[in-house]
């Protein structure tokens, strides 16, 4: 390692590419955009707390506490299961990318409503417990708030109804993952079993692969250009692109642990767990996924360490010679409209653009039933979609332009809320996870140009679990030691 470096250090070039980034470095350091970035001024719990949904939400909670105090419900609920407010809370986040069954979504919903039951006990029970305050909360709150309205204002409101609400119910969920972690210990925890899950997941789509089992469409691959390509795994995901999106965010927190680890032995387990998602990975053949993994690894290296970024063409190079013939041509394909699957999605892009001319406002309503219903009268070549396979384009369809705008904002807050942590972290693991967080939402939302993200309703919850654990990774260092349980 020794003699590459003085290799490197002899080149001409290598001292002037050094230069350069260090004239970077100080111009980055000095900037007053970057200064004001990382240092915002006009977050505040007061703020927050003035708001009319505090004050409501003060005036109910104060009741609920009331109504437990004058019936004394203590008796019944003291030392009850119900009170382990941290393991009810985090049950669904766990289980739910893994939990396929009949009507998954609505039975992940009936876990997230006991989770807000845990929670709403807890606060009920101890009169000093309040709601945490984050600066991305109002900005979920406002996100849901203006996806009711779309709602209810759907040009098919009968088919809309259902999965507004789910969309609400499960968003909402990010306020009670993010107050029912209270210590650093539970915020450990959540990642390993997370990561635990993601493991199962993988190891389930890797068996799925070899052994051929369950469903394929034949709109998952072009046969034609294709040929090599017979098979594409899912897992429990119910799509290889819903499979590959959930693996973006997963596998930059296996990265973190790995980095992270203390000693071989974890080390080696960590790497087996990275190896075993970044396979499933693989195997789900979803050029959009592995494009958002390629940026969320280059944002990586540019959190770590940024001059590594120098090498992502010579790492690129040798990809292409390990990689076999058939994942080449795939990811080298992106782009290419004689793909049948390109050609599909631009044609549906274009068609949405021209539909959204006439309901850029409030959107047609969320749910395949709306779409469908408006769609069809603007498609290009009658081609039938179920959404507009762009996540920032389906959210203008589903509660108009103010939905997108909120979530535009939401993403910013999001992005500042980790940058100004991270410039100010001094503990190797806090940043770690920090970095891996913010590098998986940014590789979601690049698969999501391609993809509606959220069309899988536990992606879609996972998502916004995934927001929350990023806002309890910004101040870890701020949450109590202890114990995992209550």
């Amino acid at each position: 390692m020794e003699q590459v470096q003085q290799v490197l250090n002899a080149s001409v070039i290598w001292r002037a590419v050094n230069r350069l980034c260090d004239w970077v470095s100080r111009q980055w350091g000095q900037s007053r955009i970057i200064h004001w970035f990382l240092n915002p001024t006009l977050w505040g719990k007061s703020l927050s707390e003035t708001s009319v949904f505090y004050q409501l939400w003060t005036i109910i909670l104060g009741a609920l506490r009331w109504v437990y105090q004058k019936f004394r419900l203590e008796r019944v609920f003291d030392g009850s299961v119900f009170t382990q407010t941290w393991a009810w809370c985090v049950l669904p986040v766990v289980i739910a990318p893994a939990f396929c069954v009949w009507r998954d979504s609505l039975v992940v919903l009936g876990f997230c409503l006991i989770g807000y039951a845990a929670l709403l006990l807890a606060l009920v029970r101890d009169r000093k417990r309040r709601l945490v305050w984050s600066p991305i909360n109002r900005y979920i709150l406002l996100y849901g708030a203006v996806y009711l309205v779309g709602t209810f204002f759907s040009v098919d409101l009968k088919s809309s109804l259902q999965p507004g609400l789910l969309t609400i119910g499960l968003l909402l969920y990010a306020y009670v993952l993010y107050n029912a972690v209270t210590r650093r210990s539970q915020l450990d925890m959540l990642i390993n079993l997370v990561l635990a899950a993601a493991i199962v997941i993988s190891l389930f789509g890797i068996l799925q692969y070899v052994f051929r089992w369950g469903y394929q469409s034949k709109a998952w691959v072009d046969n034609d250009m294709f040929s090599t390509i017979s098979y594409r795994s899912y897992s429990t995901l119910d799509n290889p692109n819903m499979l590959g999106q959930y693996m973006t965010l997963v596998i930059p927190l296996g990265g973190a642990k790995l980095l992270s680890a203390k000693d071989l032995k974890q080390r080696i387990g960590w790497l087996c767990a990275c190896g075993v998602m970044c396979l499933c990975m693989i195997l789900t053949m979803s050029r959009g996924a592995w494009l958002g993994l390629l940026f969320a690894g280059a944002l990586f290296v540019l959190f770590l360490k940024p001059r590594l970024i120098l090498l992502a063409p010579f790492a690129l190079i040798a990809l292409y010679f390990v990689m076999p013939e058939s994942i080449v041509e795939r990811f080298t394909s992106i782009g290419n409209l004689k793909d049948a699957s390109t050609s599909y999605r631009v044609y549906i892009w274009m068609g949405t653009l021209a539909m959204l001319k006439d309901y850029w406002l409030c959107g047609i309503g969320p749910g395949d039933g709306a779409f469908n219903m408006v769609y069809p009268a603007y498609s290009l070549n009658a081609i039938q979609a179920p959404h507009s396979h762009n996540l920032f384009l389906q959210i203008v369809c589903d509660a108009g332009i103010a939905a997108l705008l909120v979530f535009v904002i939401l993403l910013f807050v999001f992005y500042r809320m980790m940058c100004s942590a991270l410039s100010q972290e001094k503990n190797q693991d806090s940043r770690m996870l920090q970095i891996a967080i913010t590098c998986g939402v940014t590789g979601f939302l690049v698969q999501a140009m391609t993809d509606y993200s959220f069309y899988n309703y536990r992606l879609m919850f996972f998502f916004w679990c995934y927001l929350a654990m990023g806002a309890l990774a910004a101040r870890r260092d701020k949450l109590a030691r202890g114990g995992v349980l209550n």
